[in-house]
């Protein structure tokens, strides 16, 4: 498990992280949302010892991380980091033996993730000639390609196709599925919902909230309720409660408490039909909402 405890940073006069505390469980997909500027780069950088901290820790395992610790890690940066005029192949290959791969063992991994990625086709062509797509692709096989233990990926679907979305998904999987503790930033919050096991989310240096998906939705969508009814559902607004949404004859509305709900409820049967009322699983999207406001 890999947790940060308390992970304060400044840069200057400017507060830029404040008691970050998280955990990655093994075998996890842990999903880590913010707005630009919120920290998160800031954070992942930490972790991978790229900046150093102004206070706090993090651990794997219940241990500090060392120099050793971190060469087990597959980091993938925001900005490329490929080499431009080198062979996408020969790139990854060079990059598997400075993590200290054989020969033999470098070669059969790049073969391995460019098949997996679908980059097959270029891998004797440079990086430079890519597009941006495929740059991407095998940037994610950079990070890979030394078969790491944990994986901080920084927006690791960013310029990616639908099809490549899902490829690098199930590569991302397969990782977790083995035990690895994986974490990824995304503003594409639809991949995140699908993919993620966990959340965090970070607003203005601080998380604002972290943990599964279940523990989220349940926190946060407690008081929210979807109505279907067979007319107009205007009238729901003079009800007591908040309306979140009203089209036609559906509605979506916040109440105080399950009481205030049934009197919703009442009304809507007092008018007619009602084809559905239930309590409405909010989006990641609906959540984050909530939460950095």
């Amino acid at each position: 498990m890999l947790q940060v405890d308390n992970i304060n940073r400044s840069f200057g006069s400017k507060r830029v992280l404040t008691d970050v505390s998280f955990t990655v469980g093994g075998g996890r997909m842990t999903g880590f949302v913010g707005a630009n500027g919120a920290g998160k780069t800031t954070t992942m950088r930490i972790i991978l010892g790229v900046l150093s901290a102004d206070s706090g820790r993090v651990s794997l395992d219940g241990a500090d991380l060392g120099d050793t610790d971190r060469r087990r890690f597959g980091y993938m940066p925001e900005e490329r980091g490929l080499y431009p005029k080198m062979k996408v192949a020969e790139q990854i290959v060079y990059l598997a033996r400075l993590h200290g791969l054989t020969p033999a063992a470098a070669q059969r991994n790049t073969t391995q993730l460019l098949e997996r990625l679908g980059l097959e086709e270029r891998a004797d062509t440079t990086v430079e000639s890519l597009s941006l797509g495929n740059q991407q692709r095998a940037q994610i096989a950079a990070a890979l390609v030394h078969d790491p233990e944990i994986l901080v990926l920084d927006e690791p679907f960013s310029g990616l196709d639908p099809i490549a979305v899902e490829t690098v998904q199930g590569v991302l999987k397969d990782r977790a599925a083995s035990g690895a503790p994986v974490l990824f930033s995304s503003h594409q919050l639809d991949i995140v919902e699908r993919l993620c096991d966990d959340l965090v989310v970070i607003a203005d240096g601080a998380v604002r909230a972290s943990g599964s998906r279940e523990k989220l939705r349940a926190e946060f969508g407690e008081s929210q309720y979807e109505l279907v009814v067979t007319g107009p559902a205007e009238w729901v607004r003079d009800e007591g409660v908040e309306t979140i949404s009203i089209d036609g004859g559906h509605a979506v509305f916040r109440a105080d408490s399950p009481d205030a709900a049934q009197v919703v409820l009442r009304a809507a049967l007092d008018r007619g039909r009602v084809l559905r009322f239930a309590p409405q699983e909010p989006s990641l999207a609906q959540i984050f909402r909530e939460v950095i406001q």
